[in-house]
């Protein structure tokens, strides 16, 4: 997101999406607007130093639910830990470095959605399209 996600702006999200109003959701989003691709230690460090105090079972539940709104999305790239970002609904992609696990967006492959056509589907009405490029960063060459 481009323009800055303020604590109003987090509460009115989570109403539009008929989700109840919580300290830790709107400290959950404004975490994840700030510092996207974060992982879950990232996400419950930065929402205590919000709220105080919250269990780390609460920031995976909060996570949980603000994913199935589409509010959030899970980024697993293979070998480390799940990373979490806003839903864009762009279906953008990412880069990761393999040496500090930097991500990094990157626009849609081609065209739009799902971006890439696979050579048989198998009779699934493919909608979306996942890809991973893996690298080395500017800092880690």
């Amino acid at each position: 997101m481009s323009t800055a996600l303020t604590d109003h702006d987090a509460r009115a999200l989570l109403r539009e999406h008929a989700l109840r109003v919580t300290a830790p959701r709107v400290a959950v989003l404004l975490e994840l607007h700030d510092h996207p691709h974060a992982d879950v230690e990232t996400i419950t460090r930065a929402a205590r130093s919000r709220l105080g105090t919250v269990s780390t079972q609460a920031i995976y539940d909060v996570l949980a639910v603000l994913s199935k709104a589409a509010l959030v999305r899970r980024v697993e790239p293979a070998g480390s830990p799940a990373r979490f970002e806003l839903y864009a609904g762009d279906n953008h992609h990412h880069i990761v470095c393999r040496v500090c696990g930097t991500i990094a967006d990157v626009p849609c492959a081609v065209g739009a959605r799902p971006c890439l056509d696979p050579a048989q589907n198998h009779g699934f009405d493919v909608d979306e399209a996942e890809v991973t490029y893996w690298g080395i960063c500017p800092d880690c060459r």
